[in-house]
């Protein structure tokens, strides 16, 4: 089964194809770096994180582009408040941002930044009044007129027979499904920063930035273009108006948007309460790996309510894999030929190939794995996994985790911060969570410092000075080590 995703340009499933045999160019809409990522906001940065290695998996060479918008009409109105450079106000945010990633696993594509281009994005409006489709305002803006491009709502679907010609919005964002012709360009105005460009001083509109970083990385025309469903319009449907009327060619070839989430049933919303950063669920002691694996487990195009059952839940279901992967590794087998585990493990990977090709549908691939490792523990009971069982079980296992990435932890740098930035910045100071304490305390004993302890403590045992032996068994338990006894001696592996 080949790859099929859905396309919202077309409105339809279709089979995924690229302008050039094995390579697909992808653009990704990154953060507006003004403040802490949300979760929403990464519900799609992991959906295409997922899209991303997926490709690769089926053997395409992916060149990913990511941009970072460091400035806009929030960037530029914070920072004035503030009373420092938007380079500077965006440095922290953008370095937040980066941790987020990695924690999450999410691997980084090339980023490119939005200040970088302000020469190129100048040059864009010229080009674009020159033929036509932009006009130069009397203060010195410059707005695109979409009039003058009949299609215009092609990708939201939206009708805009009623275009008032000539009426223009001046924000980035805005809301209204009746069209206004959007700013290119926005004049200088005092007190905000600027740039000197050869089409007077000034910024870009948030609109153009996109367009602009896309087409100088990956050509006119590319294959797919991604971001969140709340960019569909106006953002979106204004790149391909500015784009195609600049080029005379199809802007992208897919376009793919994830859905955002709800919270416990509700929009999530800053007045509601239930806004949440990834750094304010790491505070109340969740890992990135369970976040990570709920935020994949639903389908990118259906809506994920997300609840704290379902987050501990997904904890559970993250350590059932962990565990049985240790199983498999720390388990003396009997030799036997490869039988119904083997085949069992075929049959997982099979329907985890299945799945994915189905327009990314995590829930089932998921459904796959854990059905895989169900019958396997139930055969791992009863004795009945061979040695030459385990290399095929492992494989289907580790396929799993090359897509979902939550097998591993090593998300202890953002923990750090965090636990900083609870302390000394956002007042969160008496929400910092026992898990978040324990988790930096682990960090900071090594693999060499666990096994040294083990030993006192097994010197202890032997000598019975129990109250010593059972004092370090609750210090490695306060810093996240598990202490198993054993035939062999003592095991520990880190929560």
């Amino acid at each position: 089964m080949a790859l099929r995703i859905y396309n919202t340009l077309s409105g339809e499933v279709e089979g995924f194809r690229t302008l050039q045999p094995n390579e697909v160019r992808m653009y990704a809409c990154g953060p507006t770096v003004y403040d802490y990522g949300h979760i929403g906001n990464f519900r799609t940065f992991v959906a295409v994180d997922i899209l991303f290695r997926w490709l690769g998996l089926n053997g395409y060479k992916v060149y990913y582009v990511m941009n970072i918008t460091d400035v806009d009409d929030k960037i530029i109105r914070n920072s004035a408040r503030d009373h420092v450079s938007v380079k500077e106000y965006t440095a922290k945010y953008e370095q937040a941002f980066m941790e987020d990633l990695t924690a999450l696993h999410v691997r980084q594509p090339e980023f490119v930044h939005a200040t970088d281009y302000i020469p190129q994005m100048a040059d864009f409006v010229a080009k674009l009044k020159e033929k036509g489709f932009a006009y130069r305002a009397e203060d010195g803006s410059y707005y695109f007129s979409i009039a003058k491009f009949p299609g215009y709502g092609k990708l939201s679907k939206k009708d805009f027979a009623g275009i008032e010609d000539g009426a223009r919005v001046d924000v980035d964002e805005y809301e209204k499904d009746n069209a206004r012709d959007f700013a290119l360009w926005k004049a200088a105005k005092p007190g905000e920063a600027s740039w000197d460009t050869s089409i007077g001083n000034g910024r870009p509109g948030w609109h153009l930035e996109c367009s602009v970083m896309s087409i100088s990385k990956l050509g006119e025309s590319f294959d797919l273009h991604a971001g969140g469903e709340d960019l569909i319009f106006p953002h979106h449907e204004n790149e391909i108006a500015q784009s195609e009327s600049l080029t005379g060619k199809p802007f992208a070839q897919f376009w793919f948007h994830s859905r955002f989430l709800l919270i416990e049933g509700e929009k999530m919303s800053k007045s509601q309460g239930n806004f949440y950063t990834l750094r304010d669920l790491v505070l109340k002691g969740h890992k990135p790996s369970s976040i990570r694996f709920l935020l994949a487990s639903v389908p990118y195009r259906n809506q994920l309510n997300f609840t704290f059952d379902g987050l501990q839940a997904a904890a559970v279901s993250v350590e059932r894999l962990r565990n049985f992967r240790w199983r498999l590794t720390n388990t003396e087998f009997a030799s036997a030929s490869a039988g119904a585990m083997t085949e069992l493990a075929k049959t997982s990977s099979e329907r985890l190939h299945a799945s994915m090709d189905d327009d990314l549908n995590t829930a089932q691939a998921q459904a796959a794995l854990f059905d895989m490792v169900r019958t396997a523990n139930a055969a791992l009971d009863s004795g009945q996994v061979s040695k030459e069982d385990v290399p095929a079980l492992l494989r289907a296992l580790e396929e799993f985790d090359s897509i979902f990435d939550i097998l591993r932890d090593d998300d202890v740098p953002l923990m750090k911060s965090v636990l900083e930035w609870a302390t000394k910045e956002s007042g969160k100071e008496s929400e910092i969570s026992q898990e978040l304490k324990t988790v930096v305390l682990s960090a900071g004993l090594s693999d060499s410092d666990v096994n040294q302890k083990l030993a006192e403590m097994e010197a202890a045992r032997r000598s019975r000075n129990f109250p010593v032996s059972d004092a370090i068994r609750t210090e490695l338990t306060a810093a996240g080590i598990l202490v198993e006894n054993t035939k062999e001696g003592f095991r520990w592996r880190r929560k």
